[in-house]
């Protein structure tokens, strides 16, 4: 081969090596030209993407405005930022789960007196509340007379350490014009005290009281209460001039084995209710007396274990 012709075969061969050398360059430049400025993405791609995300930020701010509507008041705060966006910052240990559906409180308690043995105790349509509320008058009666100096310190205390053993109307008399109700209320704690409270027209007019227990270690197994005679007589002032129909209470004390106490009054004979170591006995005095009431208890099997014909200390006429 001669010299010419092998020049050209070398430059022919270079050319098919600079075109395919170049082919390449340009193949690597679109993929780096593609890796640099990629294609666009579809817009229906992106509309919907857009549709599904604000969809799904409406939903969860919906979520969260139910939520705050369920949650009581303080327990959330709620704050818009700038962005329009709007968070819950709790406030307390309550969730938002548990917030929807609370479990109720219980009720508290209502503070006052106990109520008595039975439902007979209060008579002529005295409520509870009513013996009650006028228990409350006549203890802040007499807290009013102690702050003034108008009476001596006698601690009564609260009506909630108070059970009420007895409410009934009270007749005016010539001492103490003016109908009214009787309440009478006992506690045993810090001491033994019964209190015979009077109210009239819806305010206090008297309390009776005594504190202590009026048993001695010789006294009988039936005991009357020895203030409970404002219960069951009017004022001698008006002796022989009672006003009639008359409701008359009794009140007094008992030991265990006592099974059974009767009182009768004016003809008429009822039998007590036993409440807490306390005999509640009451009636209607249709007649004049001048007699006390006749007082009898009774052992569980009957057996007569008091007579008050037979108490040397018993008052057995009024006076």
């Amino acid at each position: 081969m001669s010299e010419e012709q092998a020049q050209g075969q070398g430059q022919g061969e270079g050319a098919e090596v600079e075109a395919g050398f170049e082919e390449q360059l340009r193949g690597l430049l679109a993929e780096d030209a593609y890796t640099i400025r990629p294609s666009a993405a579809p817009y229906p791609a992106i509309r919907r993407r857009g549709v599904v995300e604000r969809r799904r930020r409406v939903a969860a701010a919906g979520a969260v405005l139910v939520t705050l509507a369920a949650v009581p008041v303080g327990a959330y705060a709620v704050g818009g930022s700038g962005g329009g966006s709007v968070t819950a910052a709790p406030q307390s240990s309550v969730s938002a789960s548990r917030a929807s559906t609370p479990t109720p409180s219980p009720s508290p308690t209502p503070s006052g007196p106990a109520g008595p043995a039975t439902p007979g105790q209060l008579l002529d349509g005295i409520t509870f509340a009513q013996a009650a509320d006028g228990l409350e008058k006549c203890l802040a009666y007499n807290r009013d007379r102690e702050e003034n100096g108008g009476g001596i310190k006698l601690n009564l205390g609260a009506a909630d350490s108070y059970r009420i053993i007895l409410a009934m109307n009270s007749t005016g008399d010539t001492n103490a014009p003016g109908d009214g109700m009787y309440v009478v209320a006992v506690r045993d704690e810090p001491q033994e005290t019964r209190l015979i409270c009077n109210v009239k027209d819806g305010e206090a007019s008297g309390l009776n009281t005594s504190g202590g227990s009026d048993r001695l270690p010789d006294s009988p197994p039936v005991l009357a209460d020895i203030n409970g005679g404002k219960l069951y007589q009017q004022s001698f002032l008006d002796k022989g001039n009672w006003k009639l129909p008359f409701r008359w209470g009794f009140i007094g004390t008992v030991v265990p084995s006592v099974a059974k106490v009767t009182v009768s009054y004016g003809g008429a004979t009822s039998e007590a209710t036993l409440d807490h170591g306390w005999f509640v006995a009451s009636g209607v005095l249709n007649q004049q007396v001048t007699v006390a009431p006749h007082i009898k208890g009774y052992d569980p099997d009957g057996k007569l274990i008091y007579d008050s014909d037979k108490d040397k200390t018993y008052q057995k006429t009024l006076p």
